[in-house]
């Protein structure tokens, strides 16, 4: 496993540091599940864009640097260290954009991936539906053929999508053949949400932004050129968007270790030091960011050398969701009861935090596929 990055990579380390402390904003920006936060990181993206730093990692004709992954792993580690905004983008950059690269035909990567990586086009998630979470096989969300206009007509209902009140596209598995069985006559398709027929409804999370809508489609038509992947074998399109949100690229450990560091200097600021369990606490979970940080290098190492992480994907999620929520919980009771009144950042970030364990497939099922298709144990 590597562990020095080359000269050429810390020269790269520095120029992204550069910019990074000449552009950062000095105020923190509204929350991004906000419409007002939504607007101002969407501009904070550009301003990232313009600078060749949306997407470091994608091919320079798509707005990227062909940056190779220990690049975007240094790009991530500064980003976190200066506290740089949150990435509204990311579901599209991070999830979409690997399956359109890997599923998508050359027309497909043209017409979507320079305006997701500019902001100019915002994805949300249409997995989830109101009798189907982490089930995902389980979605009943109709797309029927429609062979005059050369497309397909949706009807059915997606939840619990992020930011999906304010982006302009959604992607998502809708059932093309009802009589197959679950995991198969499933369809990924690429929907922009000013079609009509699509009615978007944003809700109000406990935190009080705007994070999440419903998505509801009534006769909605979309062409064939929004398919991603083949007709009826939408799982497996599904299943490498669900590995990019689970592994590698959606939760990078620049996030963590930034966080832990922020985590130690509270501690030293706030901290009893006659509460030795408490120290104890934060010092174990510094070495958990560590862990997790070379855990990340070695999957680089091995996607470098032209491996695959699969379903390993499902323990990392386990490990880093868990983690952000034994980070923040740690910060909160450094802080004490001004933990409860005061609007702080540490607030907020215990609040999101607590969705970790749910998102991209609650850790009761990731520890399904663990025992499953990791360890080889039999189904009970």
């Amino acid at each position: 496993m590597e562990l020095a990055f080359s000269p050429s990579e810390e020269i790269f380390r520095q120029e992204v540091r550069a910019w990074l402390l000449e552009n950062v904003p000095s105020n923190a920006m509204p929350s991004g599940d906000t419409r007002e936060g939504f607007e101002a990181h969407i501009d904070w993206e550009r301003r990232l864009f313009d600078a060749r730093l949306a997407v470091v990692s994608w091919p320079k004709e798509f707005g990227g640097r062909d940056a190779s992954l220990w690049e975007w792993i240094i790009f991530e580690e500064e980003y976190y260290r200066a506290g740089a905004p949150q990435r509204v983008t990311q579901n599209g950059i991070f999830l979409l954009a690997p399956s359109i690269f890997q599923f998508g035909t050359p027309e497909q990567q043209e017409r979507f991936l320079p305006k997701m990586a500019s902001g100019e086009e915002t994805w949300c998630q249409g997995w989830s539906e109101p009798d189907a979470g982490s089930d995902l096989a389980a979605v009943s969300s109709r797309a029927v053929r429609d062979e005059a206009a050369g497309g397909w007509r949706l009807s059915g209902q997606k939840t619990w999508t992020t930011r999906g009140a304010f982006c302009t596209h959604l992607f998502g598995l809708f059932r093309t053949d009802p009589d197959a069985q679950r995991h198969h006559g499933l369809t990924y398709l690429l929907v922009p949400l000013d079609t009509p027929g699509v009615t978007v409804r944003g809700f109000g999370r406990l935190d009080g932004d705007e994070g999440f809508a419903e998505v509801f489609f009534e006769d909605a038509f979309v062409s064939d050129d929004f398919v991603l992947g083949e007709v009826n074998s939408g799982w497996g399109v599904a299943m490498a968007t669900a590995g990019s949100e689970r592994g590698l690229t959606l939760r990078s450990p620049g996030r963590f270790t930034a966080t832990a560091d922020r985590l130690l200097a509270l501690w030293r600021e706030h901290g009893d030091p006659k509460d030795t369990q408490l120290r104890d606490a934060v010092t174990q979970a510094w070495i958990d960011t560590e862990a997790y940080r070379l855990q990340t290098l070695g999957v680089v190492t091995t996607l470098s050398k032209g491996g695959h992480a699969g379903p390993e994907a499902s323990m990392v999620k386990i490990f880093w969701s868990e983690l952000d929520v034994r980070l923040h919980e740690l910060a909160m009771r450094i802080l004490g009861p001004r933990a409860e009144v005061a609007e702080t950042a540490w607030a907020k970030g215990w609040q999101f935090a607590l969705s970790g364990p749910i998102y991209a497939g609650t850790n009761e099922i990731q520890r399904n596929v663990v025992a499953e298709r990791v360890l080889g144990l039999p189904r009970k």
